[in-house]
């Protein structure tokens, strides 16, 4: 499962669901609030990934960490990777 990939496809989908058009494709750099996604919106992110992936890092994490760009987003969830469930 590559876990970059799946979190820009599920960022991707959710900004659309929304009616959010970019200008230009998600890097690293990109910061999330200029994407379009508000409190709520990383949110409705963070439970679509879990579903898909099996684990919320921000849950698992001893001290709370908002990220501000796609790049730190995306870092959180692959050093979390460990957690996800089995079968």
């Amino acid at each position: 499962m590559d876990i970059r990939q799946t979190i820009l496809d599920t960022l991707g989908e959710l900004l659309a669901d929304n009616g959010v058009v970019l200008d230009a494709p998600l890097t690293d750099d990109a910061l999330l609030l200029q994407t379009g996604l508000d409190s709520l919106g990383f949110a409705v992110l963070v439970v679509r990934l879990e579903d898909q992936l099996g684990y919320d890092p921000f849950m698992l994490m001893s001290e709370p960490v908002y990220p501000r760009t796609v790049g730190e987003f995306v870092a959180i969830y692959e050093t979390h990777q460990d957690h996800v469930r089995l079968g």
